[in-house]
């Protein structure tokens, strides 16, 4: 008996790996589906709009919509607005347009259209693309003390002697927390 060989109608679910996966490949196609029907064949206008529009713009102005002309070429990108904000994102639509076009790769974008809206107008208004900050560097650790440099004092070679001084510090450290 042959076997029946799959085709590109099969509903079969793919069998994932084993082992941990990243959570933005598991909603990474629903994301790229639901921005297309949007009109934005870039997921990452939406995703990374501080980014690409900078930090400034970013706060004022959302990206709503993509409407793509023939062959793909001359799309329109709606920009969500508040009213206050126009004039000033009116008079940076082409170094914006540009930027745009830079995250494409091509000339894709040919206007940019602004949609002024109170800011509790649409629903649409309420969704904040906005990033988490991003979290501080961790701080240097302090200088070992003279009782844990005097630990590793008789080794010669200079980054271990500074890594077991550093372990040193931290061992006296942890025991007077412990007992105080």
């Amino acid at each position: 008996m042959a076997r029946k060989t799959a085709g590109p109608d099969d509903t079969a679910p793919k069998r994932r790996s084993r082992g941990f996966e990243p959570a933005a490949r598991l909603v990474q196609r629903r994301v790229e589906t639901a921005g297309e029907k949007r009109g934005f064949g870039v997921a990452r206008l939406l995703t990374h709009w501080d980014e690409v529009a900078g930090a400034d713009l970013a706060a004022v102005t959302r990206p709503v919509r993509m409407g793509y002309g023939r062959e793909g070429f001359g799309a329109t990108l709606t920009l969500l607005v508040a009213p206050a904000h126009a004039p000033l994102v009116e008079m940076r639509k082409e170094a914006l347009r540009q930027k745009v076009n830079a995250l494409h790769g091509y000339n894709a974008i040919s206007r940019i259209v602004l949609t002024q809206t109170a800011a509790d107008g649409f629903a649409d208004g309420a969704a904040t693309f906005a990033h988490a900050p991003r979290p501080e560097p961790p701080a240097a650790p302090p200088r070992p003390t003279p009782e844990a440099e005097a630990v590793a004092a008789g080794v010669q070679d200079g980054p271990l002697r500074a890594a077991l001084a550093t372990l040193a510090q931290n061992v006296f450290t942890r025991a007077r927390t412990r007992k105080g």
